[in-house]
């Protein structure tokens, strides 16, 4: 019997590896990708054996990388999912945005999920299967980081594009975005200011940021069979964020302005 496969790219990170580990349940093998190889086996080895958690050094940028994780997901089973979670943001404004920033931001965080989904679009129409783009609140209102911004944005339409022009061979593609999330680089920022998280969450209606774990149980739910019927869609994870601030929503109340 084929075995299902299910690739989270950028899986060396605490949301890549929160979502293979809980794409674990529905899926006989997982396939661990990163550009640090090394970082993705040590992943591996602790959510399970090799022969269930496979680690792939990937640099998704490049397409002849892509090239080699597409065949090696062949020689391993049929593709059910595919998760583009791989990504990352570099200046914080628009001022110290850089052309090679620009190029680089957009190059991983919208370029490459281009690059995945062509490169496996055969196996996911013999499957049936489903993409999941890790977006971010940033792609649906302006927090910073815009060439990251920019990219994900961008990242929300490829994903509708997908469902519009796949649907028909039965592929379903949706996008998660997470606001906040609780990671080492958080912890990090947290280590130099103890107050971090506590000037976060006053921002997000849940008042609190959001856990790798949250946005893992997004995907699975978005791979699996109870979202049979849901496609093109954009789901945020972001503990209430996008809805409105509450802080703001004092500020207002508490004003003259009507």
């Amino acid at each position: 019997m084929t075995q299902s496969v299910a690739i989270v790219t950028g899986a060396a990170g605490d949301i890549g590896a929160a979502i293979a580990a809980r794409l674990a349940d529905d899926h006989d093998i997982v396939l661990l990708a990163d550009i640090d190889l090394e970082a993705a086996a040590a992943v591996a080895a602790t959510l399970g054996p090799q022969s269930r958690f496979v680690a792939a050094g990937c640099d998704v940028t490049r397409e002849e990388n892509v090239s080699r994780l597409a065949r090696r997901c062949a020689e391993l089973g049929q593709l059910q999912t595919l998760v583009n979670n791989a990504g990352a943001a570099r200046a914080v404004s628009l001022h110290d945005t850089t052309p090679a920033i620009w190029r680089m931001d957009n190059a991983l965080n919208l370029e490459a999920a281009f690059l995945c989904f062509r490169a496996v679009e055969d196996m996911l129409k013999a499957s049936k299967g489903s993409v999941i783009n890790i977006a971010s609140v940033n792609g649906m209102n302006v927090f910073g980081h815009p060439a990251y911004s920019a990219a994900k944005a961008g990242l929300l339409h490829f994903t509708r594009l997908v469902a519009v022009e796949y649907g028909k061979f039965g592929i379903r593609s949706n996008a998660v975005a997470p606001g906040t999330v609780r990671t080492r680089a958080w912890e990090a920022r947290a280590a130099a200011n103890p107050n971090v998280f506590e000037e976060a969450r006053r921002w997000y209606p849940l008042q609190r940021v959001v856990d790798p774990k949250d946005v893992a149980n997004a995907v699975a739910f978005l791979a699996g069979p109870q979202a049979a019927a849901i496609s093109g869609v954009c789901l945020p994870v972001d503990c209430g964020l996008t809805a409105g601030q509450a802080e703001l929503a004092r500020t207002f109340s508490q004003s003259d302005h009507y």
